[in-house]
């Protein structure tokens, strides 16, 4: 007999359907040869401290730090239902002649189910079913083409280092400080993505709340119904005045030379000088370039767009997005990727037959070959699995969150196949008594991959967009005649708080907000956290009441903000280390870093931490 386990029941159902098992027994189906079970996510856990050693179950210093010699695992709780499933599943474990692993295809999928298989005392041999969506031709195709267990071995020791690392630096930490700051009136809960992750939020607060607003003056002209702004260029003289005063440094700046206005007199001189001579246009230059589609959604795009489109929270789109799945719409969702696989090109005009609500956007690319950009289809860049795409079976019976969510992916994966969006962009650069001034505009020739989301709710960053999208009268070079000049008070604006959107991106890049795509790629290696956990790290945070929100944005609580400060370890709370620490982590499951390694490592500095706070005689408290 052939035992399936999957995640959950509503999975071991599509898979029984495929391999023709259809009788129901309790906790099982089975027919044509197989028993397909299944567990509820996580059945298993790492063993509390006291199961290691019954001294750890009273928190006391002196018990610290707590590195049991080897971990073990127990069942979660004391859940009745729990119990009574495992019971089932191990029945039929040591029974089997074969086992085929049907968790999902992903790190955390990986140690759920090799832990069950584990505590259930599996003797035989394992197979794995390796696929990226539900649909019956998926897992047709994937019990065809199944693995070894033993391939996914370094998954599984990346898994069981994470929950490992997990336990060592949340367990210890959390009683550490507990103990030491928190007076018996509050656990102070510390983890290792959980802790950075506030920090991120609370540092940001602190640089609003101290943030010193500088006045500032902008002189632009309005000549031909066209505001110009003007080019403030400091002279050499000056440029070397405020080097010396640097300390002989360069003062790097976006924008050599040029410089805001500092005070109002300066402004109006200005405005004085140049009022009544002509403005002259002294260069017009025209480039034409072109914009690719949006790339395809990984899950931190895929929740970043949600957030800002539609305010959902990073657990809902998740919890969205599986729904979607499990309804074999979409693709497996827990991915990090915005590529696809090569092998994917050849099922792609299918899929868009399938997307019949789009029929007015997909009829474009019907009867013509499909272009194949490295921008989408790139081997090297997809790993476990592929970005989030449809899976070509029609969308019925979806909520109206759901129904949201699978637009914005149907769009994105349409979009892709269409031409590049072609612009213009015009720079003029005019001059009033030798005052630089310049304006640029962008026209849309073509607008190609852009029609598909010609319907779409815009936000305000699409909104700000199409503002610089401004068609320029037509300029020509030495033309002069009339401006009005203006002095615009600025202000300097602190940083924004973070919004779920941001803090997915910041969390990802570990702290570094950048906008450029490949930039962020290369940064994701040092994410922290798992685009599967993230949603989970900031629901946490909510939970203990370390963060709140306003409107969208993530506020931390006096609790947050002064727990952070109590933490004087930057290795419990840099975004940056605790990269470090998930880039080994996925060395491990790539086989180019050894597991044991890191956990030396992690136990080296969980000592080093309880030693430091140990020998601390300062009066800190919350």
């Amino acid at each position: 007999m052939i035992v399936c386990i999957a995640e959950k029941p509503s999975v071991a159902r599509d898979i029984a359907e495929v391999l023709g098992a259809h009788t129901r027994k309790e906790g099982y189906i089975e027919g044509n040869g197989y028993q397909v079970t299944w567990t509820f996510g996580h059945l298993c856990t790492l063993k509390e401290p006291h199961e290691y050693t019954p001294n750890w179950k009273s928190w006391s210093l002196g018990s610290l730090p707590m590195i049991p010699p080897r971990f073990g695992i127990k069942l979660i709780g004391h859940d009745p239902g729990i119990e009574k499933q495992f019971h089932i599943i191990e029945q039929l474990m040591q029974n089997a002649d074969e086992i085929i692993n049907c968790g999902d295809a992903g790190q955390e999928g990986e140690l759920i189910q090799r832990w069950v298989m584990q505590k259930a005392g599996a003797r035989c041999p394992v197979k794995r079913l390796w696929i990226s969506s539900l649909t019956e031709e998926a897992i047709r195709d994937g019990f065809a083409k199944l693995k070894d267990q033993a391939d996914f071995q370094s998954l599984y020791e990346a898994g069981l280092s994470r929950a490992i690392g997990d336990w060592l630096l949340g367990m210890n930490a959390t009683r550490l400080y507990t103990i030491k700051y928190g007076q018996n009136k509050q656990v102070l809960s510390i983890g290792r993505v959980q802790t950075p992750t506030l920090a991120l939020i609370v540092n940001r607060q602190l640089e609003i709340a101290n943030f010193q607003p500088k006045q500032y003056w902008e002189l632009k002209t309005n000549y031909r119904d066209t505001t110009f702004s003007a080019l403030i260029r400091k002279s050499d003289e000056e440029i070397a005045a405020e080097e010396e005063k640097n300390g002989g440094k360069k003062k790097i700046i976006e924008n050599p030379g040029i410089d805001p206005i500092a005070n109002r007199e300066e402004g109006e001189a200005l405005v004085e000088r140049i009022k009544d001579l002509p403005f002259v246009v002294t260069s017009v230059s025209k480039k034409d370039g072109r914009e690719f589609a949006p790339r395809l959604f990984d899950l931190t795009s895929l929740q970043v767009e949600c957030n800002k489109k539609f305010a959902y929270s990073a657990d809902e789109t998740l919890k969205l997005i599986q729904s979607l799945y499990e309804k074999k719409v979409a693709t497996y969702p827990r991915v990090d990727t915005t590529f696809l696989s090569d092998d994917i090109y050849p099922k792609c005009p299918g899929i868009l037959k399938g997307l019949r609500d789009y029929e007015v956007l997909t009829a474009p690319l019907n009867g013509s070959t499909l272009p194949k950009s490295k921008k989408v289809f790139d081997n090297s860049k997809v790993t476990d699995h592929h970005a989030i795409i449809p899976t070509g079976v029609y969308a019925q019976n979806l909520t109206d969150m759901e129904r949201r969510v699978y637009d914005l992916i149907a769009r994105r994966f349409i979009a892709v196949f269409y031409p590049d969006c072609k612009i213009s962009t015009t720079t003029v650069m005019g001059e009033v008594d030798k005052i630089e001034f310049k304006v640029s505009g962008k026209q849309i020739l073509e607008p190609g991959w852009r029609v598909v989301f010609a319907k779409d709710v815009k936000d305000t960053t699409e909104e700000k967009e199409e503002e610089d999208e401004n068609v320029l009268p037509a300029f020509v070079k030495g033309e002069s005649g009339p401006h009005v000049p203006d002095l615009n008070e600025k202000w300097t604006q602190p940083p924004r708080p973070y919004t779920e959107a941001t803090l997915l991106r910041a969390m990802e890049t570990a702290g570094k907000l950048v906008d450029n795509d490949e930039l962020r790629d290369a940064l994701k290696e040092n994410g922290i956290g798992r685009p599967s956990t993230r949603a989970a790290i900031i629901e946490t945070l909510f939970k203990r009441n370390y963060i709140r929100k306003e409107r969208k944005n993530l506020i931390a609580t006096p609790t947050g903000v002064e727990l952070v400060q109590l933490i004087h370890e930057e290795l419990l709370k840099s975004a940056e280390l605790t990269g470090i620490w998930e880039k080994k982590l996925r060395e491990i499951e790539k086989k180019t870093y050894d597991a044991r390694q890191f956990l030396e490592e992690l136990k080296q500095m969980v000592s080093e931490i309880v030693m430091s706070v140990l020998s601390d005689n300062t009066n800190r408290r919350i």
